[in-house]
């Protein structure tokens, strides 16, 4: 009976010791979500000046839960994509999983998403919108093949120098909350990406 209490409690720490690590990042999403655009829609995506892109949900290629989402692409010069989540988009149901006022963002240096790559080579941006509604930009790219995590810390993300929205308050600093995050697949460039997985990163 001793030996048996003993490989009880010695679980009981392992699995407490796994759940402590798993929770130092914050998941903000998943995808694990009906997509669907427009104004009822959980994601906000869209493309203009001849560039196209299709966003779905996929079951087949995913990085954790059910699926990921799919965004099939071509980004022509001088054209624009946006595929983003979280709180004030025109798709009202694109909000994360979490409010952006109830996190500690003092906790977090970083957040982090899952991309799975072809080596295309293309250039990804990823932006974030911050509570003053002014747009930060980190560019990653698509230099490898299948699942990578992406880790864009904080102090890396620059301000985004070809279009503000006209109510920003481009004070040249991120103010937190951040509101929303959006992919964007940079021209010239054509293909398939999933992303999975986006996590703020503890400090």
């Amino acid at each position: 009976m001793k030996k048996l209490g003993f490989l009880t409690a010695l679980l009981v720490f392992l699995v407490a010791g796994v759940c402590l690590a798993a929770g130092n990042d914050l998941l903000l999403e998943d995808f694990e979500i009906s997509v669907s655009n427009g104004p009822e829609g959980t994601v906000d995506f869209g493309a203009g000046n001849g560039s196209i892109v299709t966003v779905t949900a996929a079951s087949d290629i995913k990085n954790s839960g059910n699926q990921s989402l799919r965004v099939v692409y071509d980004a022509v010069p001088g054209g624009y994509i946006y595929v983003s989540r979280g709180s004030g988009l025109d798709a009202k149901n694109a909000n994360w999983t979490i409010k952006p006022s109830d996190i500690k963002w003092e906790d977090y240096s970083a957040i982090s998403f899952y991309v799975y790559g072809t080596d295309s080579k293309g250039k990804i941006a990823f932006d974030i919108k911050d509570n003053g509604g002014e747009i930060w930009r980190f560019i990653t790219e698509d230099d490898f093949n299948g699942w990578k995590r992406v880790v864009c810390s904080f102090d890396k993300f620059v301000v985004r120098d070809d279009w503000q929205p006209q109510d920003a308050d481009k004070n040249a600093q991120i103010d937190f909350p951040i509101k929303i995050f959006q992919f964007e697949p940079l021209s010239e460039s054509k293909g398939t990406l999933y992303f999975d997985t986006v996590e703020l990163v503890k400090k």
